[in-house]
This record gives structure tokens, C-alpha cells and sequence, in this order.
């Protein structure tokens, strides 16, 4: 969506969470983690965006929303993304011991293919 990766999936999240709709697992962290990651990338607050998700039918029209209000570059919204991507990194211990932590939680412990907090979201939904 206008070259935002992550933009869709916290979109989704947003529409499920309005109608009542979103896993609680994911309640706590709305806003924050990976969705606080990209807000910070494009600029907005989660407040803000939830507002535009508000008075939107489509997604084409968030997508119009943030080609008018987000002047971020095509290299931005890359690099946003390789963060993304990247997460946890080595040098950060705590986060590392989470993904692991998360992993065995969902029965994953023995996937070594599952490298990434992107990894664990795709294998948890039996994407991978």
C-alpha cells in the first residue's frame, strides 16, 4: 500500500479492533511494538491513524489518505520495512529472549527458520 509493507496488516488490526473483532492476544500491544514502529516511520500517532481508519470504507482510501498527508520516500518506507525485518536485533538480548520465549509459547521452539518477530507472526499464522 503506497509502498508501506506493514500498512495493511495494521489496518486489519484496526478494522477488527473497531468492530470488537481482534484477538485479544493482540489487543494489549495495539499502537505499540511493530504497529509503534511504523507510526513512528510514517509520522503519525496511533490515535490519529485510527481516526482515518475510522472514516474510511476502503482500504484504497487509507491508502489515498496516506499518499496526500505522508510524504515519506520510497527509501523511507524501505528502511522502515528492513527495521522491521530485522527485529530482534543481535546486540538486544531482552528482545532475543522473547522471541524464543514466543516461539515455545506457540509450540515453535524447534524452528530455526523462525529468525525474526516477521518469522514467528507468519509461522503463528500458519503462513510458513
Amino acid at each position: 500500500m503506497d509502498g508501506w509493507h506493514y500498512l495493511p496488516r495494521y489496518i486489519d488490526k484496526i478494522r477488527l479492533h473497531l468492530a470488537g473483532k481482534l484477538h485479544a492476544d493482540y489487543q494489549e500491544n495495539l499502537g505499540k511494538g511493530f504497529d509503534g514502529m511504523w507510526l513512528k516511520a510514517a509520522g503519525l500517532t496511533h490515535e490519529a491513524f485510527v481516526a482515518v481508519v475510522k472514516k474510511s470504507v476502503t482500504d484504497g482510501e487509507v491508502c489515498d489518505w496516506m499518499r496526500q498527508n505522508v510524504k515519506k520516500t520510497s527509501a523511507e518506507k524501505e528502511a522502515s520495512w528492513k527495521d522491521l525485518l530485522s527485529r530482534p536485533q543481535a546486540e538486544d538480548a531482552t528482545a532475543v529472549e522473547r522471541l524464543e520465549m514466543r516461539k515455545q509459547q506457540a509450540g515453535l521452539g524447534d524452528r530455526a527458520d523462525i529468525r525474526c518477530f516477521v518469522d514467528m507472526l507468519d509461522a503463528d499464522e500458519k503462513r510458513i
